[in-house]
């Protein structure tokens, strides 16, 4: 199914400036996926992708990744209903990672830990050199618990 979809790598100008799908795939056989929101631009998540987790988002249009823990494929959303639509997926000058802009499903969270953004954290600073982690403000959309009746983890 993938080799239908994907163009073998071609020279660097084919992959830099052509239009064939060209999709570099690291050592263990994934590419890395950032997923912003359609709408607003937010940067949702990170997850990486197999070039079968690939060839299930374009011919589904719902975004799947392939879980590294795991060791398995995991359609976003399955168990919360928070699947990602995919409006469009970009590709990079060299072809080694990608960008989702999804529309979210659910209560539009994407985290499994409750918030909207798996970013919800930001490293500070402070003066005397030490670096910690600061909440970004953002209330959490649905508790976990609820979700996926125990602690969920990836």
């Amino acid at each position: 199914m993938t080799e239908t979809l994907f163009a073998p790598r071609g020279t660097a100008a084919e992959i830099e400036e052509g239009t064939a799908f060209q999709p570099k795939f690291d050592a263990d056989g994934l590419i890395a996926c950032v997923v912003t929101d359609a709408g607003d631009g937010t940067v949702l998540m990170v997850g990486y992708m197999n070039a079968e987790a690939l060839a299930r988002t374009i011919e589904t249009g719902e975004a799947w990744f392939w879980s590294r823990s795991r060791k398995g494929f995991w359609k976003k959303g399955e168990t919360s209903g928070q699947v990602l639509v995919v409006d469009r997926i970009l590709t990079d000058c060299d072809q080694d990672a990608l960008v989702l802009k999804v529309r979210v499903g659910g209560n539009g969270a994407t985290c499994h830990v409750g918030y909207r953004s798996c970013f919800y954290r930001h490293v500070v600073r402070d003066a005397s050199g030490n670096v910690s982690l600061a909440l970004n403000g953002d209330d959490k959309v649905y508790d976990p618990e609820d979700v996926y009746g125990h602690k969920h983890s990836h």
